[in-house]
């Protein structure tokens, strides 16, 4: 399975809001320029994450963006299945009249344990772990 763009930069988009959750609504020019990515692209990020509950926008001159949920009830899981869709890693596993072959397949069962296992690991990793990480990382690339 290969993340595309839309879901590696929805993660970092969401991931931006939670190091900056609790200092009020930020704007999306700003995110764009810390994560270099094209805020033409962010913006069409903005508005599935936002009809989830996931981000919550104020407008006006103090306007901009904010998680809607605290850092700690958004797992990656969830940001994923919004921008990309299914996580299984083939469609068979999902829908097993995708194909003939599902119920005798041992195949299948791999992959569905694959696909088991890897959305345990992004169910299980909120942002509020990937800020605590993020910044321990920071620390040991300054030593302080």
């Amino acid at each position: 399975m290969k993340l595309s763009t839309r879901g590696r930069y929805g993660v970092r988009l969401m991931l931006d809001l939670a190091l900056h959750y609790g200092e009020g609504p930020i704007f999306l020019k700003d995110i764009a320029e810390r994560q270099e990515i094209s805020g033409k692209y962010l913006w069409q990020l903005i508005n599935p994450l936002k009809a989830m509950g996931l981000i919550s926008s104020q407008r006006g001159a103090h306007g901009g963006y904010v998680l809607g949920k605290a850092p700690e009830s958004i797992s990656v899981k969830e940001i994923l299945q919004i921008l990309e869709g299914s996580l299984c890693l083939v469609d068979c596993v999902d829908d097993p009249s995708f194909c003939e072959r599902s119920s005798s397949c041992i195949s299948r069962d791999i992959w569905r344990e694959a696909s088991k296992n890897l959305q345990q690991t992004l169910e299980n990793t909120t942002l509020a772990a990937m800020v605590s990480r993020q910044k321990e990382k920071r620390q040991d690339e300054t030593g302080q």
